[in-house]
């Protein structure tokens, strides 16, 4: 019989059983995934989970919340202190966008959300609201931005956004199902890098034609 490993804090237990939860979901998925496995891997009874989690879909919501939701509070923070020219911003959100990928679980976990909300639409839900529903308008409203200041020709937002957006799509699709297969490694910071310049070259104010 595994002994069950030491505790910390009370208050430590939720970060521990996400911590959990998330190795166990990219390493099986979310319908393969049992609570009792999470609970296994935590160090803890089934029971305590249901404390802090009323289910399997809660506590993978609470996996994206961690994984992800905490990345866009960063990208809020960066929009709401700058002042100035916008067109800064573009490269290292999307240089931000691309570390994450790269460092952390990220891309896992919206692989995870593409191939099992066909199944469990709830969670396909969740992060629709949560991280599309939150991370779009933040960066369309940055477009709108740029066009008002003059920076931007006048372009629709929302399109432009999906299209920055879908680099990093691509990037994090590589790198979780791709490379396990064999592919070529892709660095998703000279993508991003990449990206951005031509975005911005995209973007440029076409000069008035002289009369």
């Amino acid at each position: 019989m595994k002994a069950v490993k030491q505790r910390r804090a009370p208050a430590e237990r939720p970060q521990e059983i996400l911590d959990a939860a998330l190795a166990l979901f990219v390493e099986k998925g979310f319908a393969a995934t049992r609570l009792d496995d999470v609970a296994e891997r935590a160090g803890l009874s089934k029971a305590a989970i249901y404390l802090y989690f009323d289910d399997k879909p809660a506590l993978f919501k609470g996996v994206i919340q961690q994984a992800v939701g905490r990345n866009l509070g960063l990208i809020e923070a960066m929009l709401a202190a700058h002042r100035g020219p916008v067109a800064p911003l573009i490269p290292r959100i999307l240089e931000f966008m691309a570390s994450r990928i790269e460092d952390t679980p990220m891309a896992s976990v919206a692989k995870i959300v593409i191939s099992e909300s066909r199944a469990f639409p709830e969670i396909g839900r969740f992060y629709l609201k949560e991280v599309i529903g939150r991370g779009l308008p933040l960066m369309e409203g940055l477009i709108a931005r740029g066009i008002a200041q003059g920076e931007f020709r006048k372009v629709d937002p929302a399109m432009t956004v999906r299209s920055m957006v879908g680099a990093m799509l691509l990037g994090g699709l590589w790198r979780t199902v791709f490379e396990p297969i064999g592919a070529e490694k892709l660095d998703v910071r000279a993508l991003a890098r990449h990206h951005a310049d031509l975005i911005l070259h995209a973007l440029r104010p076409v000069p008035e034609a002289a009369s």
